[in-house]
């Protein structure tokens, strides 16, 4: 191939690479996987405050050996012990409960494997065999002044859901919060805004300097590349990368 004439002390510029469409569906497979890592982050976590409570959860009751509230088939609740003590996670679906928020309220409704909601009536009789929502399937769930992480389940009769004190049971019709109505709450780490925004964060950032050289047409030095992987995260990089690439353009033809 001939080769176009070069003059002596004449500057010879690169020929830019094109992006090819393959090229471009690579950085979209990429940009969706990490979106997906993000939404089947399954671990089980610690919820910090009420505002992280969603999604599936355990609550964990504060027994000697680790336990949580469970239910059975017909909706009878009952303590039922935790395998996985380092972990603190369910080895049970009937271990497992689903956040419902109250529109309106900061209260909640929690849903069992078998889709009913537990229950306490006015004799504090604690169940799970209730279809849909009312004021007795209903509680507030407060942040233990005293204990940071922790929670007390109240009713909308202003008594607390507890361990009654040999244990093996559980009530909700304690008068005031106590050790044993102070649980914890662990729930799926993609459900927890404070990890979710930080994993989707860390997704969007997950780039490379090629892709973005490609994306732009030239090469990029450390202060552009820092400046497009911050406009990923805030929300304005295809404005950036307009930019840059007329500023290309500008270079070229000054």
């Amino acid at each position: 191939m001939v080769k176009p004439l070069a003059f002596k002390g004449e500057k010879i510029t690169k020929k830019r690479k094109a992006v090819s469409a393959e090229d471009n569906l690579q950085a979209q497979k990429k940009t969706r996987e990490s979106r997906a890592d993000v939404q089947e982050d399954d671990r089980w976590v610690t919820a910090d405050a009420v505002g992280d409570i969603s999604g599936p959860v355990v609550i964990v009751l504060p027994s000697t050996l680790p336990s949580c509230i469970a239910c059975d088939a017909g909706g009878k609740v009952f303590v039922s012990k935790l395998e996985n003590v380092v972990e603190v996670e369910p080895h049970d679906m009937r271990q497992v409960w689903i956040v419902s928020k109250v529109a309106g309220t900061d209260n909640i409704g929690l849903k069992g494997h078998h889709g009913r909601y537990l229950s306490c009536d006015k004799t504090g009789i604690v169940s799970a065999q209730t279809e849909a929502m009312s004021s007795e399937e209903t509680f507030a769930c407060i942040a233990n002044p005293d204990t940071p992480g922790a929670f007390n389940l109240q009713s909308q009769r202003e008594e607390f859901i507890s361990l009654t004190d040999d244990g093996n049971n559980i009530r909700g019709d304690a008068k005031s919060v106590s050790f044993n109505n102070t649980v914890r709450i662990r729930m799926q780490a993609r459900f927890k805004p404070q990890l979710k925004a930080s994993k989707e964060m860390k997704a969007k950032e997950k780039i490379s300097r090629k892709e973005l050289e490609e994306a732009v047409g030239k090469k990029l030095d450390d202060n552009e590349v820092r400046a497009l992987k911050r406009a990923r995260v805030q929300g304005d990089y295809h404005e950036k990368l307009l930019l840059l690439r007329s500023k290309g353009k500008h270079d070229k033809y000054a």
